[in-house]
């Protein structure tokens, strides 16, 4: 198969625990004055989330409402998302699109150690 080329997106996603969320936000906004906007979100998994300007990259504050610990979720840039996924495949690494909603050109995928990665179009 073709060489296939990955570079890190500007997103990042926080999903954090009910129970943690509002002190999370505050930290970030209160005592780091970082840049942070609640944005409007219709998702199953997520109940809330806060985008953070954070230097060149987006964090995104997610309010998860059945989680116990937080986890980081990172973004994988791609040309072609499918021959990526094709490329991935045949490296025993799965979709796990089930993990949460989200558009159908793009794939969840998750590292050895668990680290879950959105697969999606390089921007030109």
């Amino acid at each position: 198969m073709e060489n296939i080329k990955f570079t890190g997106g500007i997103n990042i996603a926080v999903k954090i625990p009910k129970s943690k969320y509002e002190k999370t936000v505050a930290f970030y906004r209160d005592v780091l004055q970082l840049q942070v906007t609640e944005k409007p979100i219709e998702n199953p998994t997520v109940s809330r989330t806060h985008e953070v300007i954070f230097g060149p990259n987006i964090l995104w504050l997610d309010c998860v409402d059945n989680y116990t610990h937080s986890e980081t979720w990172l973004e994988l840039r791609t040309p072609d998302v499918e021959k990526a996924t094709q490329y991935l495949e045949l490296n025993n690494v799965h979709t796990c699109d089930e993990l949460e909603q989200i558009p159908d050109e793009n794939h969840w995928i998750m590292d050895p150690a668990g680290t879950v990665f959105i697969l999606s179009k390089e921007k030109r």
